[in-house]
């Protein structure tokens, strides 16, 4: 049975960002609307109401939560969507079935939390949460939305019953959002879950009229996030913080507030060392897999420890985005089982996550695979697993390792395996064997990427060759032997102890989506800068001498002009300061009343001033 959502609700409605935010703020004052109630004054609204408000509220954060229940004549089935008017085609829904619940031969008694992340169907409507988007700039590249996928974030619960047919409850609540928030959402998942499943459905409506009153999340923001009595305290990064810090110190310094219940130190990170613990002493080539974009299968015993490692290694490049698909949990009646198994063509760049005995066999091509164990509890070390041929990876019941001819491009580093294995033997927090490790991967990227970026602003041109009357001039070609000839002086031994062949990594990089999900990025903010620096070096000129000696023909044309720069400037979000739009906007005012009457009636009515 589906929940009733508020009627007259559709997907289709807009409203400018600033109504948005304002219909965030409003969110925020005190008072709730009872589960199934609409709020009094909806009926007296023309049809927009505080209701379309409401769900655009809960649009930033989810695009629906789901049920999935174990039907004996069906299998897995979608029983519950919620909001009701939440649009998702047949093929999201199947995908979301057999993603919800682990594979049979996982054994998963209990509860069990982990996540998915799945391929958006083509021709879906754009969904109100883009309204939002705005505040996707601001967001480290690794957290932007992709909008091609979806995640799916799983409580799963399996009990015995002895009052049903199959012996056993089964069930599994999930939230779909595009936020990357790993760690936030399983979070608000341990709080709703549970009582979802003694309560059932009012508790599902009163849980997501909280999150509809939520404000909206706005990078580098403390927020404060009311679920079911628990008041949850977050800030989501922003792509100026310092990378490796968090901000969360400085709100648990502040004065202590009694309401706060759960103050959450990140919203996306996993339990880094946690998930390398069994191959740590291979994190570092494991880092190059990731880093090329190199086809990789994780062989888990479960969802949980499968998709943990999937995430963990992701994560491992960061503050670099890993641009090629990564799948958390991958199952048999996946819509991209075919694609991503077949022997005809070689393996795609992705990471999968598996759990399934059949993939040994079916992945078997594959040219790395790490196969782990039962992820140890904070505290314990399990024997550290070796590199093995992958002809060794037979049968079902092959031992945990990782399996791979590859040969690393650079020497292990002995410095930071010794560091975590005296962490282990003195009983080191795993949160702050987490830290060490976090540090370590992030100070080899940044020490990888630096000579790439240095090499990449050096193709932006001089400021003093853009004319205000001409197009910005293009930069210049990445040319890969002049990047190469810069590292004998500028490479990566600047800041890095680590030896090996540098040079060899980077040509296997330069051919990698990573690199070209990264350059496309880099190439596309510097292109934006070179527009706002034109428009800046527009400002700066004396427009109204400009007039007096060319003709109304050419001085109409420059306020077109003018006016589509303006456009480009707020549709493209360029970098330029407040005061040089808004000198921009009086240039153009002031030569539209320099013009005749009848021209400035034309002019006022096109387009934006």
């Amino acid at each position: 049975m589906a929940l009733r959502g508020p009627a007259g609700l559709g997907p289709g409605s807009r409203k400018p960002l600033d109504e948005a935010v304002a219909a965030a703020e409003w969110r925020e004052a005190p008072g709730l609307v009872a589960p199934g109630a609409a709020p009094e004054d909806d009926e007296e609204d023309d049809g927009r109401g505080r209701g379309l408000l409401r769900w655009d509220g809960f649009s930033a954060w989810l695009h629906c939560v789901c049920v999935v229940g174990f039907d004996l004549e069906l299998g897995q089935a979608v029983e519950v969507i919620y909001p009701q008017h939440s649009k998702l085609t047949d093929k999201e829904k199947t995908n979301i079935c057999y993603l919800s619940f682990p594979d049979s031969n996982s054994g998963c008694l209990g509860d069990t939390q982990f996540c998915f992340r799945f391929r958006q169907s083509s021709g879906r409507r754009v969904s109100l949460h883009c309204l939002l988007d705005q505040f996707d700039k601001d967001l480290p590249v690794y957290l932007k939305k992709d909008p091609a996928y979806f995640y799916g974030y799983v409580y799963f619960r399996q009990v015995r019953d002895k009052t049903l047919k199959r012996g056993y409850f089964q069930k599994s609540l999930v939230l779909i959002s595009k936020l990357p928030y790993i760690h936030f959402f399983h979070t608000v998942l341990k709080q709703i879950a549970p009582e979802y499943f003694e309560k059932s459905e009012p508790y599902l409506e009163a849980a997501c009229n909280d999150v509809d009153r939520w404000p909206a999340p706005v990078p580098g923001k403390t927020l404060q996030l009311p679920i079911m009595g628990v008041v949850m305290k977050v800030r989501i990064p922003t792509c100026h913080d310092k990378p490796g810090t968090t901000q969360i110190v400085q709100l648990t310094q502040q004065v202590a507030d009694t309401h706060i219940s759960v103050i959450l130190p990140t919203v996306h990170e996993v339990d880094l060392f946690r998930c390398f613990c069994p191959v740590f002493l291979h994190s570092q080539m494991l880092w190059e897999l990731v880093l090329l974009g190199e086809p990789l299968v994780v062989m888990a015993p479960s969802p949980s420890e499968s998709s943990e490692t999937v995430l963990a290694l992701v994560n491992c490049i960061s503050p670099l985005k890993y641009f090629s698909d990564f799948r958390p949990y991958f199952t048999i009646h996946d819509s991209e089982f075919k694609e991503y198994t077949t022997r005809t063509q070689a393996p795609p760049s992705v990471i999968l996550g598996v759990t399934n005995p059949f993939f040994a066999k079916t992945l078997q091509h594959w040219p790395h695979i790490i196969r782990i164990g039962d992820l140890k509890p904070a505290g314990e070390i399990p024997k550290q697993v070796k590199v093995k041929k992958l002809k060794n990876l037979k049968t079902l019941d092959s031992k945990p390792g990782v399996y791979t001819s590859y040969k690393p491009y650079l020497n292990r580093d002995e410095e930071i395996i010794k560091q975590l294995q005296k962490g282990v033997q003195q009983k080191r927090p795993s949160e702050a064997q987490s830290v060490i490790l976090r540090r370590y991967f992030l100070e080899l990227t940044q020490s990888f990427i630096i000579p790439l970026e240095r090499y990449v602003a050096s193709l932006m041109p001089l400021q003093k060759s853009i004319s205000p009357w001409k197009s910005p001039p293009p930069l210049r070609q990445f040319l890969p032997e002049e990047f190469m000839k810069t590292l004998e002086k500028t490479g990566p031994q600047l800041t890095s102890r680590i030896k090996g062949d540098w040079i060899g990594l980077y040509r296997h990089f330069l051919k990698s989506p990573n690199f070209d999900g990264w350059f496309k990025a880099r190439r596309k903010e510097m292109t934006q800068k070179l527009e706002a620096l034109h428009l800046e070096a527009l400002c700066e000129e004396d427009l109204l001498l400009w007039i007096q000696k060319h003709t109304e023909v050419e001085t109409v044309d420059l306020v077109l002009k003018l006016k589509n720069k303006l456009l480009q400037a707020d549709r493209e979000c360029l970098p330029v300061k407040p005061d040089t739009v808004e000198k921009l906007r009086t240039h153009i005012d002031a030569i539209i009343l320099a013009l005749p009457e009848d021209l400035q009636g034309i002019l006022l009515k096109t387009g934006m001033t």
